[in-house]
């Protein structure tokens, strides 16, 4: 079975979306006819109510096309509120739960057995795993915790052998390349835990730069870009289309085009599906055997 996949992340939704592009995005998604849409995380820029209002009618929009997985980013958690209830977590996710439901790690299985999708929260505002020494991280890293990876690991067991198994979290897993920077604060041993969980694809953002490659040689890693003003180098805004075929996974970058004010499908990356799934052989044919 293949499995198509449309990756979408950081739409900071507020001063910073270009809302030309995420209305032209919207026109494109039944013509696109993914199985599932993904959105991985920042649909605010500051959490308010009118931003994630706008990012929930976008949801509701594609959802009319395919199924929707959405989880939260480092700019959809109202992490200023740590300091005033420094050991209380809900409030800081109360307006997103308010749009989006109470499942901060919602899993998605897609008709047929297909794939299953299930996403981890990296996005824990100010918190003691994803603390560095610079200030400028402070509420923007993010960090994997074990839990997290146990819960997934459990889901994608579960499966079939052949299910393809899409992890989705929002911080970027590899280092950007315009950025140099990586995502999560304990990259290290984040990335020996993806590996470990049994992913063939991660679906991440946060970098506000496209990209595709291999974690530890096996787990395809698709980084989204952005929707909005912020993105690196002065490269056009985009979005990701993931292709999950039995034994390959191409992820097709469809970047803005500002001559003709459209998004189109520009360069592909192509991998093999280090976890191959199995076909079953066809039946030899059964000879008569003479009476």
């Amino acid at each position: 079975m293949t499995v198509q996949l449309l990756h979408l992340s950081d739409l900071h939704f507020g001063g910073v979306a270009e809302l030309e592009q995420i209305e032209g995005l919207e026109q494109m998604v039944p013509d696109l006819r993914p199985d599932a849409v993904v959105v991985t995380g920042d649909l605010s820029q500051r959490a308010r109510h009118g931003e994630l209002q706008r990012a929930r009618a976008l949801v509701h929009a594609a959802a009319r096309t395919a199924p929707v997985l959405v989880m939260p980013g480092n700019h959809d958690v109202a992490w200023w509120l740590r300091p005033l209830i420094p050991f209380a977590k809900e409030p800081l996710y109360a307006k997103y739960r308010r749009y989006f439901g109470a499942d901060l790690t919602p899993t998605l299985t897609l008709p047929g057995g297909g794939a299953i999708i299930a996403s981890a929260l990296t996005s824990h505002g100010v918190a003691w795993g994803s603390l560095t020494p610079r200030l400028r991280d402070l509420a923007v890293k993010g960090h994997l915790p074990k839990r997290e990876i146990t819960r997934v690991r459990g889901l994608f067991e579960a499966g079939p052998p052949g299910q393809a198994r899409v992890l989705a979290l929002h911080h970027n897993v590899l280092r950007g390349d315009l950025s140099r920077r990586m995502g999560l604060a304990r990259w290290r041993q984040a990335q020996r835990r993806i590996v470990a969980s049994g992913a063939d694809v991660v679906l991440c953002g946060h970098d506000h730069q496209e990209g595709a490659e291999l974690l530890a040689g096996r787990v395809v890693v698709s980084t989204a870009g952005t929707l909005c003003q912020r993105t690196r180098g002065g490269r056009p805004q985009s979005f990701s289309f993931v292709t999950i075929e039995p034994t390959a996974i191409h992820i097709t970058f469809f970047r803005w085009d500002a001559e003709t004010r459209r998004f189109r499908a520009s360069d592909t990356a192509a991998f093999a599906r280090a976890r191959a799934a199995v076909v079953a052989p066809a039946a030899p044919p059964v000879t008569p055997v003479a009476g």
